[in-house]
């Protein structure tokens, strides 16, 4: 589990092909300073485990699933990523309850910055539209945002300065590729509330 608040902004050190996988190398100061083997981090939203760490790098499997439903798949060496570690017990809770399963790739439809901020919209594919809410919560590449507004499967997200700054999103472009993992909580519901119809 985590928050969607990035720790910081890793790179890929190497990908590496496999019949059916890829192995992924990644560098990152602060969320290798603990790692062990069998840990999870979030890159770029998707939660992978950690199979081995050297000094400030380590390496994950990224299996076919997750080569299908992400962007992982066209990351290559020296593509920046956005990095955090699981949540823990005593962990703040300053984003949103984020899995890191990613539901599928969407787009940046739009980008409009102001002076201190921007604002991005983000197409997600047809059927997620409907777990948009204005104010709630979306996870994008990993980043923990909140919708401003929603326009069936368009919706509107602010960017502050330190988002900007600190990860991705800051160098995202209209028609740049992004994963998305919509709110957990409104699939529950949907379920739920389906099953009673």
């Amino acid at each position: 589990m985590f928050t969607g608040i990035v720790e910081e902004r890793g790179e890929v050190v190497a990908v590496r092909p496999q019949s059916d996988s890829t192995v992924l190398s990644l560098r990152g100061a602060v969320v290798t300073a603990d790692a062990r083997h069998g840990d999870s981090v979030a890159v770029n939203g998707v939660c992978l485990t950690v199979v081995a760490v050297e000094g400030d790098v380590f390496t994950a499997d990224v299996m076919a699933e997750t080569l299908r439903r992400s962007t992982l798949g066209a990351l290559a060496p020296g593509a920046p990523v956005n990095l955090e570690r699981a949540a823990t017990l005593g962990t703040r809770l300053g984003g949103h309850l984020v899995q890191g399963h990613v539901d599928a790739v969407g787009t940046v439809a739009a980008r409009r910055p102001a002076a201190h901020w921007t604002e991005i919209d983000v197409a997600v594919p047809l059927g997620l539209g409907r777990y948009l809410v204005e104010k709630g919560s979306l996870t994008v590449d990993g980043v923990s945002l909140t919708v401003a507004a929603v326009a069936g499967d368009v919706c509107t997200v602010s960017l502050i300065p330190t988002t900007l700054a600190l990860t991705t999103l800051g160098a995202r472009q209209a028609g740049d590729a992004v994963n998305i993992e919509v709110d957990i909580i409104a699939k529950y519901v949907e379920k739920l509330v389906g099953e009673r119809a």
